[in-house]
C-alpha cells in the first residue's frame, strides 16, 4: 500500500498579478501564501496525520517555498523534481496575461489540442502525460511508503485525469478548483483482482485555512490524527463492486 499526498503551493504572486509564471516569472509566495503554508505546517505538526517517508517538491519557486515552510513539520529533507512542475509555458515565461494574448493569443486546447501555450511550451495532453509518468515513477520508486509531493493545481488536476483513466488529449468537461495548500490524498494498493489500483481518499482538504487571518486559531492538538471510523461506506454499490 502506497500513500500519496499532493499539496498545492500557497497563493503565489503570479496568481495575483497575474503573470505567466515559469521559472523566470515565478516570484514565489504572497504574504497570504506564506500564512497559508504556515497554517498547514502548524496543522501537520500538531496532528501528525501524515507520517511521511519522503517529501518531494516541484522546482518552481512557489512550490519550493511552500515545501520549505512545511518541511519542519514532516521532519524530512526536500527532494526537488522538475517533472512535477506546472504546465511549461515556453517563451511566455514572465509575460503578463495581456502580453501573452497580444503576442501569441490565448490557447484554446479544445480547438487546437496540439498547440502549446507559447513556442517551447507544452500542449495539454503532453502536460498531463508528463505528470502521469512522474507520479507513476515516484510511486514505484517509493512503493509501500507515504509520499508527500508539493506541487501545483494543474498537477493535481492531472492526477485526477490519469488515475480515473479519463481522456488526456483534451481538457475534461468538468472543472475542479484546487485550493492553495490543500491536500489531495491517493492510495495505491492491490484491488480484488490483485492489480494495483488508485483510490481517492481526500480532495481539497484545506481545513487549516480557516485559521488564516483570524485570532481564534484552530487548536490542532484537539483534532484526532485520523477519522474515528475507518470503515468504508460507499454511497451506491456499483456493478463493478459486485463482480
Amino acid at each position: 500500500m502506497t500513500e500519496l499526498y499532493l499539496i498545492r503551493h500557497g497563493e503565489a504572486v503570479a496568481n495575483v498579478e497575474p503573470i505567466v509564471a515559469g521559472m523566470q516569472g515565478d516570484a514565489g509566495l504572497t504574504p497570504l501564501g506564506v500564512a497559508q503554508a504556515e497554517a498547514l505546517r502548524d496543522r501537520l505538526a500538531a496532528t501528525g496525520e501524515i507520517a511521511a517517508d519522503v517529501l518531494i517538491a516541484s522546482t518552481l519557486p512557489r512550490a519550493k517555498q511552500t515545501a520549505a515552510i512545511i518541511a519542519p513539520a514532516l521532519g524530512l529533507p526536500i527532494i526537488f523534481d522538475d517533472d512535477v512542475q506546472e504546465m511549461r509555458v515556453g517563451e511566455a515565461d514572465g509575460m503578463s496575461v495581456g502580453e501573452l494574448k497580444a503576442r501569441f493569443g490565448l490557447p484554446d486546447f479544445r480547438a487546437e489540442p496540439f498547440r502549446p501555450i507559447a513556442p517551447g511550451g507544452e500542449f495539454w495532453g503532453q502536460f498531463v502525460m508528463r505528470v502521469a509518468l512522474a507520479l507513476d515513477r515516484i510511486t514505484r520508486e517509493h512503493a509501500g511508503q507515504t509520499i508527500v509531493v508539493v506541487c501545483h493545481g494543474g498537477v493535481i488536476d492531472s492526477s485526477l485525469i490519469a488515475h480515473f483513466n479519463l481522456p488526456i488529449l483534451l481538457p475534461p468537461t468538468v472543472r475542479v478548483d484546487t485550493h492553495n495548500t490543500s491536500i489531495t490524498h491517493w492510495r495505491r494498493a492491490p484491488g480484488d483482482d490483485g492489480h494495483l489500483i488508485w483510490t481517492l481518499l481526500g480532495y481539497n482538504d484545506a481545513t487549516h485555512l480557516r485559521a488564516v487571518g483570524r485570532n481564534d486559531h484552530v487548536s490542532w492538538g484537539d483534532v484526532p490524527p485520523a477519522p474515528l471510523d475507518e470503515a468504508e461506506h460507499p454511497a451506491v454499490p456499483l456493478p463493478l463492486d459486485a463482480e
